[in-house]
């Protein structure tokens, strides 16, 4: 695996490194000892799938507040999704920043999101499905977001928005 840190400290775009032979390929997608040498949480407490129909469909913007706090190791399984990361963590030299890879089936990446992010994509294919990789249970009453479309943060969305959940769309406006 080929780690590259990105503009937001502790986020990490991981390219998986396949051996192919005739028979198609194999890969090293998690490897604990290589994220405990990064500082990266290697805990694996949940795995999650995101089946979404339509271009379009956005998730986001999600974290989990303290103590329930969450890493993120995501990768798109079918169609391709611009996956966006924003920097929450108040002491920060990102705070507020955000960046974006784009994830597909076809190219082997995959990316870290550390604690105190909020996390998003928006699907650029139909039938598209997302991999995650989970470091802590699911809270529900720890589960935040920030709005999507918030001036402050000034994500410019590929594409319009087809298909948003109410609490996506309804989120609060973040203010630190």
């Amino acid at each position: 695996m080929k780690f590259t840190e990105l503009e937001l400290p502790g986020v990490y775009r991981i390219e998986i490194e396949p051996i192919v032979d005739e028979r198609g390929f194999f890969a090293r997608s998690f490897c604990r000892r290589e994220w405990e040498a990064r500082g990266l949480n290697p805990c694996i407490a949940q795995c999650n799938i995101s089946r979404n129909d339509r271009r379009g469909t956005l998730r986001g913007m999600h974290y989990q507040a303290d103590p329930h706090a969450e890493a993120k190791l995501i990768r798109c399984t079918r169609g391709r999704v611009f996956d966006v990361v924003i920097d929450l963590r108040a002491a920060s030299p990102t705070f507020a920043r955000w960046v974006s890879v784009e994830l597909s089936s076809e190219e082997p990446r995959m990316l870290y999101v550390p604690e105190g992010c909020a996390h998003g994509f928006q699907t650029l294919a139909d039938d598209t499905e997302v991999f995650y990789l989970m470091s802590a249970f699911y809270e529900p009453e720890a589960a935040r977001g920030v709005r999507w479309d918030d001036p402050l943060f000034d994500i410019p969305w590929p594409l319009p928005v087809s298909v948003i959940s109410v609490r996506d769309r309804t989120y609060p406006l973040f203010r630190p």
